[in-house]
């Protein structure tokens, strides 16, 4: 892959500011984002497809006092920069105002620009991610002879530049790179089929965990899904593996959001300084982890990121907000045009083994199907998978249950968060133990 050409993007950027300054525009705030990709899917030893990508875009909003408009394009040829600026101009211009349109205030933009560890090219070529595309499949599928059929393995790697610049004088450069593995395997036994994946995901692909690893992964995690039974339907305590826990503190996240509490669309909504996990619950962001992939020195409108607790003591103590809502919500941005930052989840001093053992008796929810969530008033219903667990160890698996219950009474009913981090997305956290949920066969 070649490589991104910052200056290019920045100079392209300072056109269109320019060029939006004179069509009037009062204030204007440009992204321009350029990307290279290369992935490739496998699947029964024969490549299915090999992509190349390089995507380059130019997004220009511009103000007219309190009117907005944007428009896009992905030509940064001067002339067609001056045609988009002007497009975004003359819609304004028959654009309604909005007293709570505008940039984020110039006193808040970041001024450090401190070296995340988010840029690391991988030199690989096509013949390289086919063969450990490859490799990856046969190692799972020469795991166990149960392992009957594979839904392929894939190998991507992709780098980006973004720039963001506005009136202020702002402008902002952000270099990453993202690499990937995963692998999906059937399984077959007397009881019928099971499937079930893994991957691993990294800024630099040296921290990746091995192809073999990847695939032998997979195909311990299928074969733990055969002879799956059912169970009856009761209350019972509910463990969310690791690796679907940050689907719980999303739904926390999108009950803080700006845009849901200004429109009083959230189960969270006049909760500031309000108990609503137990006292032991610490959840925070951490902008500036190296290497992290929701690490980042400042957020899609320029505002400066920092560490900032969410909940302390289990205590809410600020929201999600862009300048926009902050304005809407007569507040100030929290920094979060654009979503959080390595939103993490505190663990407790607990293996999962052990909270197995303190649970005794329960079930483990390991993938959650379906749009059962109700952000508005916090109930929660979604199809599931997982184990069965008795005397403080998994006896079989369970699949095709429903679980539900009201997001406020899950909060405060953690029991525990184990500490097997799993650190493969922009929220981080271990397995989480709650008191009790409606498990229906």
């Amino acid at each position: 892959m070649s490589k991104l050409d910052a200056s290019v993007l920045t100079n392209a950027a300072q056109q269109a500011l320019d060029a939006a300054k004179k069509l009037g525009a009062s204030a204007a705030e440009v992204g321009i984002s350029q990307s290279l990709g290369l992935s490739v899917n496998v699947r029964q030893a024969e490549i299915e497809t090999l992509e190349h990508n390089k995507d380059t875009g130019l997004g220009v909003t511009v103000y007219l006092g309190q009117s907005k408009a944007s428009a896009s394009t992905s030509d940064l040829r001067p002339e067609a920069i001056h045609e988009t600026v002007a497009m975004a101009c003359s819609i304004a211009k028959h654009t309604q105002e909005d007293k709570f349109a505008g940039l984020a205030d110039a006193s808040l933009m970041a001024t450090s620009f401190p070296d995340l560890h988010l840029y690391y090219p991988w030199e690989l070529s096509p013949e390289q991610a086919i063969a450990l595309a490859m490799e990856c499949e046969q190692a799972g599928r020469d795991f166990d002879s149960l392992i009957s059929n594979s839904e392929g393995a894939s190998v991507s790697s992709h780098e980006g530049q973004r720039i963001y610049a506005n009136s202020h004088g702002f402008i902002g450069q952000t270099q990453s790179t993202r690499h990937s593995l995963s692998c999906t395997l059937i399984a077959r036994d007397e009881t019928g089929m099971q499937r079930d994946y893994w991957y691993d995901v990294a800024r630099d692909s040296q921290d990746l965990t091995s192809a073999v690893s990847v695939g032998r992964k997979a195909a311990e995690q299928t074969l733990k899904r055969l002879n799956a039974r059912e169970i009856e339907t009761g209350h019972y305590p509910v463990i969310f593996a690791a690796e679907i826990a940050s689907s719980l503190f999303g739904q926390l996240v999108g009950g803080i959001r700006g845009s849901a509490l200004y429109r009083k669309s959230s189960f969270l909504l006049d909760k500031l300084g309000e108990q609503i996990f137990p006292s032991f619950m610490h959840i925070h962001e951490q902008p500036h982890l190296f290497k992290a992939l929701g690490s980042s020195a400042f957020d899609a409108e320029g505002v400066a990121t920092q560490n900032r607790d969410i909940i302390r003591e289990g205590v809410l103590q600020g929201y999600v907000l862009d300048s926009y809502s902050a304005r809407r919500l007569n507040m100030t941005t929290t920094a979060n045009a654009g979503g959080v930052h390595n939103l993490t989840v505190d663990s407790n001093d607990l293996s999962f083994q052990d909270m197995l053992k303190a649970m005794d008796r329960g079930v483990i929810v390991t993938e959650t199907m379906g749009m059962g969530v109700n952000i508005v008033n916090g109930d929660y219903s979604q199809g599931a998978a997982g184990f069965w667990v008795e005397n403080g160890e998994i006896q079989y698996a369970i699949d095709e249950f429903t679980i539900a219950g009201q997001l406020q009474d899950m909060f405060k009913g953690i029991q525990a968060v184990a500490n097997d981090v799993d650190l493969r997305s922009n929220i981080r956290s271990g397995s989480v133990w709650i008191d009790k949920m409606m498990v229906a066969a």
